[in-house]
């Protein structure tokens, strides 16, 4: 499932723009970071910053790897994108412009698949509410075993011995 894109009040540059000029020492808008949170925003995918250096090199876009790195940790700090741990792989998910939502992480092919849940964000709550808690977010990835590599694993012939 392919989450659609919600309505914001701002494009993504606009409050990037917003975030660095709101620091405690202002930074710059470079054409660097114009050229990555463009290429970011044009597509709803998960990816690690690897991916996305070879995306933009691909695209024929030279920003450096530093640049990549530094902007994307700005980017989660925005509230632009979120980060997802894996192991020893770090993910990237759009945070700003797509509805709440969780993920299922395949342990064998790496596939993530987006959902949503009323139930579960209303259990999320009630937990909450019953620690007095104010829960500002969540991130929760559910490791398993997709469809198709189940299918794959049982189509495998068993060794008699």
């Amino acid at each position: 499932m392919s989450l659609p894109a919600i309505a914001v009040s701002q494009t993504p540059e606009d409050k990037f723009r917003e975030y660095l000029a709101s620091r405690p020492k202002p930074q710059r808008f470079t054409d660097q970071q114009r050229e990555l949170l463009a290429h970011v925003f044009a597509r709803h995918s998960h990816f690690d910053a690897e991916q996305l250096i070879d995306n933009l090199k691909t695209a024929g876009k030279r920003v450096s790897r530093a640049t990549v790195y530094r902007t994307l940790s700005k980017l989660v700090d925005a509230g632009l994108l979120r980060r997802i741990e894996l192991g020893a792989r770090t993910v990237f998910d759009h945070d700003y412009g797509y509805p709440a939502h969780d993920h299922l992480v395949c342990e064998t092919c790496h596939s993530m698949t987006e959902f949503q849940s009323a139930e579960l964000e209303a259990i999320l709550e009630k937990v909450a509410q019953e620690h007095l808690f104010r829960a500002e977010g969540h991130t929760l990835v559910i490791r398993g075993i997709c469809t198709a590599c189940n299918a794959a694993r049982s189509a495998k012939p068993r060794l008699v011995m």
